[in-house]
């Protein structure tokens, strides 16, 4: 008898010149896409505030309490974003990079050590192929 259950499986990236072009990318996407949500909350704010001042000045302060912290929220994010940005080029070439994990199956069978097979495994890969599959 045996049964089959999920574990994390971590993916790594070897860092190369192509990995960091794609992260710079990524993070980039997410700078500009941060960005955009900013300004579309300002603008959508600035006339919903207006309107809501005319008719209740309590409640319009609130409001912009409310949207000042949603807006914060979304500096801190683009902040963050940059700075993992700026940190791109100080990533060593040839060392490994988290990128993330997936979900995978695993058997199990009497006598097996379950936190041997639980444990998770390890994608290697370098510029999107895998180069190593480790169990952890």
């Amino acid at each position: 008898m045996s049964l089959t259950v999920k574990r994390s499986v971590a993916i790594y990236a070897v860092v190369t010149e192509q990995l960091k072009e794609e992260l710079r990318a990524e993070l980039q996407e997410g700078i500009d896409t941060t960005q955009r949500r900013i300004d579309q909350m300002d603008f959508q704010s600035r006339r919903f505030l207006a309107d809501l001042q005319a008719a209740d000045l309590t409640q319009a302060m609130a409001a912009r309490r409310q949207i000042e912290a949603e807006k914060r929220r979304h500096e801190a994010l683009k902040q963050e974003l940059a700075q993992q940005l700026a940190g791109v080029d100080t990533l060593e070439m040839g060392s490994e990079f988290a990128r993330g994990t997936v979900e995978g199956t695993v058997e199990l069978k009497v006598g097996d050590d379950l936190m041997k097979q639980v444990a998770g495994a390890v994608i290697v890969m370098k510029d999107g192929v895998i180069v190593e599959i480790r169990e952890a």
